[in-house]
C-alpha cells in the first residue's frame, strides 16, 4: 500500500460488486485517473467485500472518508474530475438513509457500518487481499510471531480465557477443542479449515476468504503450532473461485515470506498448507463427512466416537474450526484474552458475522457484538424492512435454524437465548422476512433443502425429512388433513433425536419453530383452507368487484386460462372452476378491481 499517495481510492472486487460490474469500474478509473494527470497523487486499491453487497459496486475515498455507492460506467469521469481533482462532493451517488432520508456524507454515518463492531471483517474492504505488504501493513503475523514464542500449552490456555466459541454453528469452545487434540498422542496431527459454506443466502466465509485470506491462514499456524500439527487443509467448496483463487495467492506469498513451510521464521515449527475443492454437498459441512471426503471417500458423516480431535484425518488426531473462528485467532493473540472477552455476553464472547438477507434495505455482512439484540441488527444496521412492510419473522441459522415472531425482536442474540427459543445462532443466515411471507410454505422451502441434502445414510434423516415435506407440501396445496401437525411433530422430533449427524438432527428446526410461534397458519391452511399471505396459490380465490370495474377488458386480455368473461357493457366476470390462480388479472387491473382471497 502507497502510504505516500494523496488520495486512495478503495473499490469493492469481492463476487458481490464483481458481479454487479465492479471489474470494469476498476479498469475505467484507472483509466481516467492517469488521463486527468492524477496517477501521482492517487492509488487505486481493489479490496475483498467490504459487506454492503446490495450497494454495489461501492467505492471509498481516504481521507475524506467518502463512501459512494452503485457506480456506473458513467460515473467515473465526475467522480475522478470532482471528487478526486478538486475535493469536491458528489452528493447524488451518496448513501440515502432509507428511514431518514438523509444523504451520509461518510460511511462512518452509515448505520449499516456505524453500528457494527469489526473484529474477523476488520480488514475486508480495507486491504488489496493479494498483496502480502497489505496485510502486514495491518499488523498481519504479529499474532503469530508473538505465538511463537509462548509455550503451545500458554497458546492454547489464551484461546479458552477468550472464550472463543466456535462459529460454525455448534458453538463449542474453541479452546477446549485445541486442548483435546493437543492432549491425544501421535506422531501425526492435521488442523482443518471448513469453508464448505452451504447455507443459502450464506457467504461469511465467501467474504473473509476473498478479503483477508491470510487471516485464516495465520489462524491455522497458531492453532497447529499450539496442537503440534504440522499440516493443514482448507476444504473449501469449488463454486467460491475467486475465494480460493486469493488463498492460492495468499499460500504462495506466506511460503515465500517464511511464514509457511519449514523452519518458519526460524523456529523450528514446521506447517505445509493444501486446498481442497469440495464439489457442494452441503452434509460436508459436518466434519466428519468431510475428513471422508478430504481422504477420497463419498462425503459421509461416521458415528462418533471417536470424535476428530483423537481420531480424525487417516486416523489421526485432527482439529477442525471454520473460516471465522480461525480468523479470530490472530486478533486473540495480538491483543490477548481479556481483550476479545470485553466483547459479547458472559457465555459468548467476541463477536458475530451474519449474512443479513431477505426483505430488508439493508442487506450484506454485518459483525456485530454477541448479545446485540435481533431489533438492532434488523432496524438499525438493516435499515428497516423493504417498501413500508410490516415485520414478521426473522430465520437465524441458515436452513436448521429457527423463525422468530416480532415479540421476540429483543432477545439478545447469543447461543444460548436463541437456542432457548427455538432458533441458533448457526454459522449467521439471518433471512427477514414481510407480512407477504407465508410461513408454511418457507418451513417447506428450507425442509427441501434439507431433505435434498441429506447424504442418506440414516433412515430418520433420509426418509423423516422427505415425509415431512410431502406433508407440508400437502398442507400448502389445499389437501392438508386433521392430523397432519400432529403427524409432524411427532416426525420431527423422532428426526431430531435419532439422526446421525447435524444435518438431520436440526433440519426439523425449521417445521418446530414455525408450529410453535405460526401455529395459527398451519390450522388456517388445514381448516379454512386460507393463506393469508397470499403465497400459496391453490388456496387462493381470485373475483372482480363489479362496482370497481371499468369493463376495460385488460384483464381478460392478459388471463392466459381465458377464464375472464365480459364486455364493455358488462362487468367482468373470473370463472372459479377455470381459474389456475396466477393473479395476470389483479397485477393487470389499474383500478383494483380484482379481489384475492
Amino acid at each position: 500500500m502507497n502510504t505516500e499517495a494523496k488520495k486512495q481510492v478503495f473499490i469493492c472486487a469481492g463476487t458481490g460488486c464483481i458481479s454487479s460490474g465492479a471489474n470494469t469500474i476498476i479498469d475505467l478509473m484507472n483509466v481516467e485517473i492517469e488521463r486527468q494527470g492524477l496517477a501521482k497523487d492517487v492509488e487505486l486499491i481493489a479490496t475483498g467485500c467490504r459487506g454492503f453487497c446490495e450497494q454495489g459496486p461501492t467505492l471509498v475515498i481516504e481521507p475524506a472518508q467518502r463512501f459512494y455507492r452503485r457506480i456506473q460506467p458513467e460515473d467515473i469521469p465526475e467522480l475522478v474530475e470532482k471528487e478526486l481533482a478538486q475535493g469536491e462532493k458528489v452528493e447524488r451517488l451518496f448513501y440515502v438513509d432509507p428511514q431518514s432520508g438523509e444523504p451520509a456524507l461518510s460511511y462512518e454515518d452509515i448505520s449499516f457500518f456505524a453500528k457494527q463492531t469489526r473484529i474477523a471483517l476488520k480488514n475486508c474492504g480495507f486491504i488489496d487481499p493479494t498483496k502480502l505488504d497489505d496485510y502486514l501493513a495491518h499488523k498481519g503475523y504479529e499474532g503469530l510471531k508473538k505465538a511463537l514464542t509462548m509455550a503451545p500449552e500458554a497458546i492454547v490456555e489464551e484461546v479458552k480465557e477468550s472464550g472463543l466459541r466456535g462459529r460454525g454453528g455448534a458453538g463449542f469452545s474453541t479452546g477446549l477443542k485445541w486442548s483435546l487434540c493437543r492432549a491425544t498422542p501421535s506422531d501425526k496431527k492435521y488442523v482443518i479449515c471448513n469453508a464448505d459454506e452451504g447455507d443459502p443466502g450464506a457467504f461469511m466465509d465467501r467474504g473473509l476468504l476473498e478479503g483477508d485470506p491470510h487471516a485464516i491462514i495465520e489462524g491455522m499456524l497458531i492453532g497447529a503450532y499450539a496442537i503440534g500439527a504440522d499440516e493443514g487443509y482448507v476444504y473449501c467448496r469449488a463454486e467460491y473461485p475467486l475465494a480460493i483463487k486469493n488463498l492460492q495467492i495468499a499460500i504462495k506469498q506466506a511460503e515465500e515470506a517464511g511464514f509457511l513451510g519449514n523452519n518458519i521464521l526460524g523456529s523450528g515449527f514446521n506447517f505445509h498448507l493444501k486446498i481442497n475443492a469440495g464439489a457442494g454437498a452441503f452434509v460436508c459441512g459436518e466434519e466428519t463427512a468431510l475428513m471422508a471426503s478430504i481422504e477420497g471417500k463419498r462425503g459421509m458423516p461416521r458415528v462418533r466416537p471417536p470424535f476428530p480431535a483423537q481420531s480424525g484425518l487417516w486416523g489421526k488426531p485432527t482439529n477442525i474450526n471454520n473460516v471465522e473462528t480461525w480468523s479470530n485467532i490472530p486478533h486473540i493473540l495480538r491483543n490477548g484474552a481479556q481483550w476479545y472477552a470485553q466483547y459479547g455476553t458472559e457465555k459468548s464472547k467476541g463477536t458475530k458475522i451474519f449474512a443479513l438477507t431477505g426483505k430488508v434495505n439493508n442487506t450484506g455482512l454485518v459483525e456485530v457484538p454477541m448479545g446485540m439484540p435481533l431489533r438492532d441488527i434488523i432496524f438499525d444496521i438493516g435499515g428497516g424492512i423493504k417498501d413500508g412492510k410490516k415485520f414478521k419473522a426473522v430465520q437465524i441459522g441458515g436452513p436448521s435454524g429457527g423463525c422468530l415472531p416480532e415479540d421476540m425482536l429483543d432477545l439478545p442474540v447469543d447461543y444460548d437465548t436463541l437456542t432457548k427459543a427455538g432458533a441458533m445462532v448457526g454459522s449467521g443466515g439471518l433471512v427477514i422476512m414481510d407480512e407477504t411471507t407465508c410461513m408454511v410454505d418457507i418451513a417447506r422451502f428450507f425442509l427441501n433443502f434439507s431433505q435434498s441434502e441429506s447424504c442418506g445414510k440414516c433412515t430418520p434423516c433420509r426418509e423423516g425429512n422427505k415425509r415431512m415435506w410431502e406433508i407440508l407440501d400437502r398442507i400448502t396445496r389445499g389437501e392438508g388433513r386433521e392430523d397432519d401437525i400432529e403427524k409432524l411433530e411427532t416426525l420431527a422430533y423422532t428426526v431430531k433425536e435419532t439422526s446421525l449427524c447435524g444435518l438431520g438432527q436440526n433440519a426439523p428446526n425449521p417445521i418446530l419453530a414455525t408450529l410453535k410461534y405460526f401455529r395459527e397458519e398451519f390450522e388456517e391452511h388445514i381448516h379454512a383452507k386460507k393463506c393469508r399471505a397470499g403465497v400459496c396459490s391453490e388456496l387462493l380465490t381470485y373475483s372482480i368487484d363489479a362496482e370497481k370495474c371499468k369493463k376495460c377488458g385488460l384483464c381478460a386480455r392478459n388471463c392466459p386460462a381465458n377464464c375472464i368473461s365480459g364486455n364493455k357493457n358488462t362487468p367482468y366476470v373470473i370463472d372459479g372452476e377455470r381459474c389456475i390462480r396466477c393473479g395476470s388479472c389483479m397485477d393487470s387491473c389499474k383500478f383494483g378491481a380484482v379481489i384475492r382471497a
